[in-house]
């Protein structure tokens, strides 16, 4: 009796010269094996995680909410507007705590600070439509977008300071770069860039751990990646030219500058 590993060689036969022998693969996949491949990675992937309990500061319940470890994170590349990709377990996924009750959601650096006209605002707004839901983890990009724009509409009606708001873009964008729709990452970026120019203007620093100078940078950035090279120049070139600027911070400057003028020259 052949078996399948005989049935498969002889299905392949021929290839040997370019290199596959002694095969070991499935012409048609077992379901099966395919479902506990995906369960092994599922588990592999939670295996990041662990459950915190978090009391909503609107409604007061308690609810779980899945964090990452922090050891866990395997940094792959950092990008120039400080997007980081990770290898393993995406912490930007659980950025956003989302109470399922009431249905406030904010970034949870932001989730405890909440004002008392604030809560009514959500109570007004977004507890009477909200419909509760239960996200499967571990989450994906698309799961994040949804926590993410949830976050974004209470921080609408709650009043959010512009920086809120414009992080809570960016890191949509973010999201979006993730599943490759350069279109709608375009939207948030330039999103993004108002709220952070206007709190640039108004807010103190820092901004999201981001100093004046990191924030003057940001700016000239997101303003490359949306085609504003003029605008773009101006922020780099602030950068570069500002005493007390870091010299890591001086060079992406540069680097960005250097870019630009390379693309207008070709």
């Amino acid at each position: 009796m052949c078996t399948d590993k005989d049935d498969t060689n002889k299905l392949f036969s021929g290839l040997e010269k370019l290199g596959f022998s002694d095969l070991n693969v499935d012409l048609y996949k077992n379901e099966e094996k395919v479902r506990l491949t995906q369960l092994k990675l599922k588990e592999r992937g939670n295996s990041y995680l662990y459950e915190r309990t978090v009391k909503c500061p609107v409604c007061n319940a308690e609810f779980k909410c899945p964090s990452v470890k922090t050891s866990a994170p395997r940094v792959l590349k950092r990008e120039s507007d400080f997007f980081i990709i990770y290898g393993n377990v995406n912490p930007y996924f659980y950025d956003v705590w989302v109470c399922n009750s009431c249905g406030y959601a904010a970034l949870k650096v932001d989730f405890p600070k909440i004002r008392e006209f604030q809560k009514e605002l959500i109570f007004k707004n977004i507890t009477s439509k909200w419909r509760g839901r239960e996200y499967k983890v571990p989450f994906d990009e698309n799961i994040a977008i949804e926590r993410y724009k949830l976050a974004l509409l209470n921080a609408v009606v709650t009043n959010c300071k512009d920086s809120t708001k414009a992080m809570l873009c960016l890191k949509i964008a973010w999201m979006y770069r993730l599943k490759e729709v350069p279109n709608d990452e375009i939207i948030f970026i330039e999103k993004s860039l108002e709220g952070f120019v206007n709190a640039f203007e108004k807010e103190a620093f820092p901004i999201y751990g981001m100093d004046k100078f990191t924030t003057m940078y940001l700016l000239g950035e997101l303003n490359r990646r949306i085609g504003n090279n003029e605008k773009s120049l101006i922020w780099m070139s602030k950068v570069i030219t500002t005493p007390g600027v870091s010299s890591r911070l001086k060079e992406l400057a540069r680097d960005q500058k250097d870019l630009i003028k390379s693309i207008d020259l070709n």
